[in-house]
C-alpha cells in the first residue's frame, strides 16, 4: 500500500521536472466534489482548493484547475453539465455524491474524450474511470472487526451504522462482516445514518431503546461516531465497551492518543487523497507520467502507540 503524501510528492515532482517541456496549450482540469456538509468532506474541499491554488500558481500558462462543490447528487450532475459547457475538459477529477446517480453523467463526460479520475466513491461501472484513488475501505471494516473480535473474546452483541448507499459503504460493511466471520459476534441491527452526526445520534437512540444489551458499536465514519458517543453519554448506559468509527478525524485520533477506553483505536481514510488525485491527474495529462488503474491507500489500525503520526490538529478534519 502507498501513503497519500508519498504519492502526492512523487506526482508533483513529475510535474516540476516536466514543466519546461509542456505544450503551450493550457489544459483544463475540472474537480467536482461534494460541498462541505460534514467533517470529512470539509477536509476534501480544503485539500482540493489547496491543490488547485498550488498548480494554478506554479503553472499559470499551462494548466487551469477548476474546483466546483455541490450540495447534492442532482446538483453535482448539473455542475458537470456546467463545467463541460462551452469548453473542452481535458480531465475530470470527481468524488461522486452517490455512485448510482453519477455513473451515467460521468460516462457522458468520458465519451467526450475527457480523462476521468474517480476518488473515494467508485462508480457503478468502473470501466469509465481511467484512474481510481481511494483508501482501502474493506480494510477499514475488517481491521476494526478483527479488533473487536479480539477484545470481546469472540462473542457479543453489536450494532452498526452505515453511511449512504455507495460503493465504499458497501466495501466497509463487507470488510466488517468478513472480519467477524467465525466468531460469535452478532450484529443486532444495521441501518443507514447518512454519515451525519445528527442522524447517527437519533439512530443510536433508537438502538438503545430497542436493545437492552449492546457490547459494541461500529459507526463506519467518525462524524457518525460523534453522534453515537453523545447518545450513549446521554443514555447513561454502561455496558457498551467499545464505540469505534473510521476516517481519522482529528477529534477521534486525539481520543486514541489520550487512551480513551471506549474509543481506543481508529482507522485512517485521509481526505487529502483528493489532492493526491489532482496531482496524479495533471501528471497524466502534461507531465509525461502516465498512470492508469487503481491506487489504494493503506488503512492500518491507529493505536495509542502510533496515533501521533496520524494527528494533525490544524487540519479541518
Amino acid at each position: 500500500m502507498l501513503r497519500a503524501s508519498w504519492i502526492a510528492t512523487a506526482a508533483l515532482g513529475a510535474l516540476l521536472v516536466a514543466g519546461q517541456a509542456w505544450a503551450a496549450e493550457k489544459k483544463v482540469v475540472a474537480v467536482s466534489i461534494p460541498a462541505a456538509d460534514h467533517g470529512w468532506t470539509a477536509g476534501v474541499v480544503y485539500h482540493a482548493q489547496a491543490a488547485a491554488k498550488e498548480i494554478n500558481a506554479a503553472f499559470a500558462d499551462t494548466v487551469e484547475v477548476v474546483v466546483k462543490t455541490s450540495p447534492s447528487a442532482s446538483a453535482q450532475v448539473s455542475a458537470l453539465e456546467d463545467l463541460s459547457a462551452g469548453r473542452k475538459l481535458d480531465a475530470l477529477v470527481i468524488l461522486p455524491h452517490t455512485s448510482e446517480e453519477l455513473t451515467m453523467p460521468v460516462k457522458a463526460v468520458k465519451d467526450a474524450g475527457t480523462f476521468i479520475t474517480v476518488v473515494d466513491r467508485g462508480l457503478n461501472d468502473p470501466t469509465i474511470q481511467d484512474l481510481y484513488v481511494a483508501g482501502d475501505n474493506i480494510a477499514v471494516g475488517k481491521n476494526t472487526a478483527k479488533y473487536l473480535v479480539d477484545k470481546l473474546g469472540g462473542k457479543g452483541n453489536l450494532v452498526v451504522l452505515r453511511g449512504i448507499p455507495t460503493v465504499i459503504d458497501d466495501e466497509r460493511i463487507k470488510g466488517f462482516q468478513e472480519g467477524i466471520e467465525g466468531s460469535d459476534l452478532k450484529i443486532l441491527d444495521i441501518q443507514y445514518a447518512n454519515w451525519n452526526s445528527d442522524d447517527a445520534f437519533k439512530l443510536m437512540q433508537d438502538y438503545l431503546a430497542k436493545y437492552p444489551h449492546i457490547d459494541a458499536v461500529w459507526a463506519n465514519d467518525d462524524d457518525m461516531l460523534l453522534g453515537v458517543l453523545e447518545a450513549v453519554k446521554e443514555s447513561g448506559r454502561s455496558e457498551i465497551k467499545y464505540a469505534l468509527g473510521g476516517n481519522g478525524m482529528k477529534e477521534i485520533v486525539k481520543k486514541v492518543i489520550d487512551g480513551d477506553p471506549v474509543t481506543p483505536v481508529e482507522t485512517p481514510y485521509p481526505p487529502s487523497m483528493i489532492k493526491t488525485a489532482v496531482y496524479m491527474t495533471v501528471a497524466n495529462l502534461v507531465g509525461h507520467a502516465p498512470v492508469r488503474g487503481a491506487v489504494k491507500l493503506d488503512a492500518p489500525l491507529i493505536t495509542q502507540q502510533n496515533a501521533e503520526e496520524f494527528y494533525f490538529p490544524d487540519s479541518p478534519f
